[in-house]
């Protein structure tokens, strides 16, 4: 039996792989590869497709170095500045969202935390949002205390969003003024505080496949439910302005590689599946189960009728 099968009835079958066998992934054949990795998240996961929508909930100004990033003050990229929008604005945004029909709302807040103020108002908007709707609510605002992920837990808040980005090598080539230990102990803090976990990153950024393995395995370790997959939008005035993109067979061979990684998660398509040829349609039949809709933060998304749409015809249901 070739190495695709064997690992494969190893996953099914209850088994997690390790790093030297999710290598020997990198050179096979990447159809046999995707068409595995479909049926590993058809047999544990099922046809459910997870969407979500979120919120640029405060924009711009932000610390931090990271590379990626157009709402960074050390990139100049022209990006719309604003402080928290107000709790009415939120619950808004948030039943807008709901009218949609996706699963879930998340307001994202530039930054590398927040203060106590503003976990206020993000706390009194989603208790509002949460009376008034079904919506699944998570939340994602950098380093933020135990103590913050506990009021935001009260107020409705089931899931946090907080990215590695990357592998523990390379992260810092792509950010300085914080650290890979920092996002782990948050992420932690979070799990403490009775939330699951969205955590991912971005590929494309100059890291090797050897590094997006890395990465993959450790969000195993951790637990993460939800693993959003982003393709790098080299933004001008960013450092990764001239980054080369990537192929549409490099990125569908990470998106299979993170199923048969984290087979039960939830692997996310998120910012730049635009990019691909087909608007992701074919990662969707490489182990993707679920996916953000709609705009990304500092960029135009996938139109969310034509994306439920396609969801359809590919067999996933809602």
């Amino acid at each position: 039996m070739d190495i695709i099968n064997t690992l494969k009835e190893k996953i099914i079958g209850g088994g997690l792989i390790d790093k030297s066998e999710a290598m020997s992934l990198l050179d096979v054949d990447i159809e046999q590869l995707c068409a595995a990795a479909d049926e590993i998240r058809s047999k544990l996961n099922g046809s459910k497709i997870d969407t979500c929508t979120i919120l640029n909930g405060k924009s711009g100004l932000c610390t931090e170095n990271c590379k990626y990033c157009a709402q960074s003050a050390h990139n100049h990229t022209g990006v719309k500045e604003y402080p928290m929008l107000t709790v009415s604005e939120i619950v808004e945004r948030g039943l807008e969202n709901a009218k949609l029909g996706v699963d879930r709302f998340d307001v994202v807040t530039a930054g590398l935390r927040l203060y106590d103020a503003e976990v206020d108002t993000l706390c009194k908007a989603y208790s509002q949002i949460k009376e008034q709707t079904d919506l699944e609510l998570c939340s994602s605002n950098g380093l933020l205390s135990y103590e913050q992920f506990v009021r935001l837990h009260d107020a409705g808040v089931t899931r946090i969003h907080n990215n590695l980005e990357t592998s523990r090598r390379f992260f810092p080539s792509v950010c300085t003024t914080h650290t890979y230990d920092e996002k782990i102990e948050t992420i932690r803090a979070a799990k403490k505080a009775g939330m699951e976990i969205c955590s991912g990153g971005i590929i494309g950024m100059g890291e090797t496949m050897e590094d997006r393995i890395d990465m993959a395995l450790e969000l195993q370790s951790l637990g993460v439910r939800s693993i959003p997959i982003n393709v790098l939008m080299p933004i001008k005035g960013t450092a990764l302005e001239n980054q080369p993109p990537l192929s549409d067979e490099e990125i569908l061979r990470t998106v299979a590689l993170f199923r048969f990684i984290n087979p039960k998660a939830d692997i996310r398509l998120a910012g730049g599946r635009k990019l691909l040829e087909d608007h992701g349609r074919q990662a969707f039949k490489s182990g993707a189960n679920a996916s953000i809709i709609g705009n990304m933060l500092t960029s135009i998304g996938n139109n969310v009728d034509e994306d439920f749409a396609m969801f359809e015809e590919l067999g996933f249901t809602r």
